[in-house]
């Protein structure tokens, strides 16, 4: 299944719009203002970890399903530090909360098992490869 998302920023500032092409939904993207942004959205780190929770909280209810197993809430904290050179994501960290109708352990064993399948976690875990296709740039024409 391939996946297309695009972002572009507002004219003259470093707010942008995210979407999936073909969908009706959009984020907010900006750095906050302590960098230089206008701090109107999530910043790229915060949406990586987004992913990973919305992802791990989507599998819940996909592999609860599978099971069988009636889930009503997964709530998701994700957490990590920023560091190194180049900076990137290090040490991330999340807690899963369930609420369901079915014995814990079998509600514990949904939560362990959908850590071993969820698509985002384990594309980070396994080091996915990402790779610059093309760049394009526009300049202001030369003055005469």
């Amino acid at each position: 299944m391939q996946m297309r998302v695009k972002t572009a920023t507002l004219p003259g500032q470093s707010t942008a719009l995210g979407w999936a092409p073909g969908q009706a939904c959009t984020v907010v993207i900006d750095r906050p203002e302590a960098s230089g942004g206008g701090g109107l959205g999530f910043s790229g780190g915060q949406l990586l970890f987004l992913a990973i929770a919305g992802c791990y909280s989507n599998d819940v209810f996909r592999e609860a399903a599978r099971r069988g197993l009636v889930v009503h809430r997964v709530e998701v904290e994700v957490e990590g530090e920023w560091g190194g050179e180049p900076v990137r994501a290090q040490e991330i960290r999340y807690r899963a909360h369930v609420e369901g109708d079915a014995p814990a352990t079998e509600l514990r064993a949904l939560l362990e098992h959908t850590d071993r399948v969820a698509e985002i976690p384990n594309s980070l875990r396994l080091g996915t490869a990402v790779t610059l296709q093309a760049v394009s740039v526009a300049a202001p024409a030369a003055s005469p």
